[in-house]
């Protein structure tokens, strides 16, 4: 039978369809489900080109209209015994009326996930990770409180940060972006950090971000404040590097399991 505990791991999305025909089939969707917290990022084909963006402060407002179209959340997945439910404790988007619920059943190997509240099919596929060290936190930034989540499954992680401010419920990032009354505005509202990323030599490299000039940058975890804070690295809106402070609000698995290189395990080919 399907719980939270046997959904752990890194599943990609192959299909969205919803009843009036319309399907989605090129999306990149990650999904890292941890003990209880998970995170998901998701991007639009077709991303224009963000080589010359190094930070937030040059992103111009046509740029950030398009990253403002990605979605992404994280927060807590709960079962009632019959429906899943993806708490959005974090989100890019505005607070949706809906609750992110669903069934979920397997057909051979792929994971049917059928929605309760909204009308959808989605189709999930898992790696291997499932069979890995698996670990998770609920961050608060130790500056200014903002929520952060970090969510490992061997050597896969996912990273979330919030914004400065919440958005208003209702609507969608886009037109807010569209509406802002200058660039500075409109960046501030983009301002939400969905990442994924790899653990190999070179440490945790991030490879796909809501934020884009994350990419390829190190997060690099480490614990400090007698294992009651982790510190991660950053890049101010302006480009200078920083390292971000966060208490850990709750642990779920081993903090060793979390940032700790000698956990990591493969999986025989």
């Amino acid at each position: 039978m399907l719980s939270v505990a046997t959904l752990r791991g890194l599943w990609q999305r192959s299909l969205i369809a919803w009843p009036d025909g319309r399907r989605d089939e090129t999306t990149a969707v990650w999904w890292l489900q941890g003990p209880g917290l998970y995170i998901d990022l998701r991007q639009p084909a077709g991303r224009p080109d963000f080589a010359a963006v190094h930070c937030l402060d040059d992103l111009d407002r046509e740029q950030a209209r398009w990253l403002a179209g990605q979605e992404g959340f994280a927060g807590e997945l709960t079962f009632d015994g019959r429906h899943f439910t993806w708490a959005r404790d974090l989100d890019v988007q505005p607070v949706s009326p809906y609750s992110d619920a669903g069934s979920l059943r397997f057909e051979n190997d792929v994971l049917v996930e059928e929605g309760r509240d909204v009308a959808y099919v989605e189709h999930w596929h898992r790696g291997p990770e499932a069979v890995q060290p698996c670990s998770a936190a609920r961050l608060a930034c130790a500056e200014d409180g903002r929520a952060g989540f970090v969510v490992r499954c061997g050597e896969r992680f996912m990273y979330a940060r919030a914004r400065t401010a919440a958005l208003p419920a209702g609507g969608d990032l886009a037109a807010l972006v569209a509406a802002a009354p200058t660039a500075a505005d409109a960046r501030d509202l983009i301002d939400c950090e969905i990442s994924i990323g790899r653990i190999g030599p070179a440490g945790w490299t991030i490879e796909h971000s809501s934020l884009p000039y994350r990419e390829g940058a190190g997060l690099g975890p480490v614990t400090g404040g007698c294992g009651a804070q982790l510190l991660t690295r950053d890049i101010a809106r302006n480009g200078r590097e920083i390292t971000r402070a966060w208490r850990i609000e709750a642990l779920q698995g081993a903090l060793t399991d979390l940032v700790d290189f000698s956990c990591l395990r493969r999986t025989a080919p």
